[in-house]
């Protein structure tokens, strides 16, 4: 079902491009095949759920059978009486109350938001509302910096919004994140802001956000010791708690948090960034030629890092010197299980020869984050580089279906979509946004495995996707 205040309209896939991707799909997988060392390629033909359709009112194409709801979107009444902001990102599901999924919304505020885009109204006519102790940062002149998250609770059986409300703000440029295993969401801005004649302190800091209905918005204490650097999203090994973080620059390292105390993020621990056993500050962009062939296993060790805080951020220099790998744009991250394993999937946006991105799987030890596990160390694996933006163009945020999927959302140029990538390696489309170029964000399935959530990041809207993913598992 589409939303009733869409109108029709004529616009439809180009058949020169479709064309285009569909072949360079196949011809993409068969290279990925044979860079394997499998017998023979695998035949992916339409994909698991058939070639797109066009939507009649230019909105999302989605094979047949699928349909979307656009359950949220910019400037909407909230059940709290603030306002929904723009610039839907990151987001993740948790079971809420009676059988409803909760999902917990980032909100990409950037530093020259105007009042008009956040949840307070153009002339912050709503500011009074809230107590002002919640603010992370309530601004040098009274505007407060505008990121933050909202909490919807969707109830996937009358595919329904039941309420939504304002649950984290003062924080800025709130991209993406992650769910813990303990029920919330880690918020994490991108951006290292210092004080000055706009705002009151510094940022580049995790916030933890409970996934509740009641409690409205929870005071904003930033996670000091996972880091202060420019955050993009994280994962978490819920086997140690381990929290796996990442960094959304083309020399950034990704960066592992070991807690005092499982579950207790501000009890403190270690900060730690990855390093290639015997390798040495290598550098795992493949820019310019590709050094690392996908399908290659790279032993992993971890380096601590002092001075977290990091006021020059200059973490990501001196852990490369100290022998940390470099890293493409490191994005989205989801930590998924397949077989009985656990398995942390990154994308890095713009590696591989052809700066069209990448995606690694990490295999963390069966010793993880112990004294001990370097005797039975972690793993890296090239899984996806096509260097061919008809096949995958700027991998952003991802998921892992629950049958084993991956879901991954493009930041490019243009005709963004939504890849599936099955675990043998192949990549289909899976969804296309007719509506512009703005990209998808936030991909993440209800917990009963009905519903796929998305956000259109441009638009402000978030959707609701249903249909037979039975002819998925």
């Amino acid at each position: 079902m589409v939303h009733p205040d869409f109108a029709s309209s004529s616009m439809s896939i180009s058949r020169r491009r479709f064309l285009k991707s569909a072949a360079a799909i196949s011809m993409g997988f068969q290279g990925m095949a044979c860079a394997r060392a499998r017998s023979a390629p695998v035949d992916i033909g339409a994909g698991r759920y058939g070639p797109l359709v066009d939507d009649p009112n230019g909105i999302i194409a989605l094979p047949r059978g699928f349909s979307y709801r656009l359950i949220s979107r910019a400037g909407e009444r909230m059940t709290d009486g603030f306002l929904v902001p723009t610039r839907h990102d990151g987001m993740a599901t948790f079971p809420g109350p009676n059988g409803t999924t909760l999902l917990v919304r980032n909100h990409e505020m950037t530093l020259d938001a105007p009042a008009s885009d956040g949840p307070f109204g153009a002339d912050l006519e709503l500011l009074p509302r809230l107590d002002r102790e919640l603010l992370y940062d309530a601004g040098r002149a009274g505007v407060p910096a505008l990121g933050g998250t909202t909490t919807l609770q969707y109830d996937t059986r009358s595919q329904t919004l039941v309420s939504h409300h304002l649950s984290l703000t003062g924080t800025l440029v709130n991209c993406a994140g992650g769910p813990t295993p303990w029920g919330s969401w880690i918020s994490c801005e991108e951006t290292v802001e210092r004080p000055g004649a706009q705002f009151g302190r510094d940022h580049g800091y995790n916030f933890e956000v409970p996934a509740r209905v009641g409690g409205g918005v929870v005071r904003a204490e930033p996670l000091i010791e996972m880091g202060r650097f420019v955050h993009e999203a994280i994962a978490v090994h819920p086997e140690s708690g381990v929290v796996y973080q990442t960094e959304d620059l083309s020399d950034g390292l990704l960066y592992r948090f070991v807690p005092n105390v499982p579950g207790r993020l501000r009890e403190g621990g270690r900060l730690q960034a990855l390093a290639v056993r015997d390798s040495p500050s290598a550098d795992l962009r493949n820019f310019g030629e590709r050094t690392i062939t996908p399908g290659r296993t790279l032993v992993v060790d971890w380096i601590d890092l002092d001075d977290p805080e990091s006021p020059d951020d200059d973490l990501r220099y001196r852990g490369f010197e100290a022998g940390a790998a470099r890293f493409a744009r490191g994005e989205g991250i989801f930590y998924g299980e397949r077989d009985g394993r656990g398995e942390v999937y990154v994308a890095c946006t713009n590696g591989g020869p052809a700066r069209k991105g990448q995606i690694w799987r990490y295999r963390p030890s069966p010793a993880e984050g112990t004294a001990s596990e370097r005797a039975t160390p972690a793993s890296l694996e090239l899984f996806v580089e096509p260097n061919d933006g008809a096949i995958v163009e700027n991998a952003d945020n991802l998921t892992v279906s629950p049958w084993g999927d991956l879901f991954v959302c493009e930041d490019g140029t243009d005709d963004d979509r939504v890849l599936l990538v099955t675990p043998q390696g192949a990549i289909q489309p899976f969804a296309l946004n007719q509506n512009g170029s703005g990209e998808f964000a936030g991909a993440c399935f209800s917990p009963d495995g009905s519903t796929f959530f998305v956000n259109m990041q441009s638009d402000a809207w978030t959707v609701a996707i249903t249909g037979p993913w039975e002819r998925g598992r």
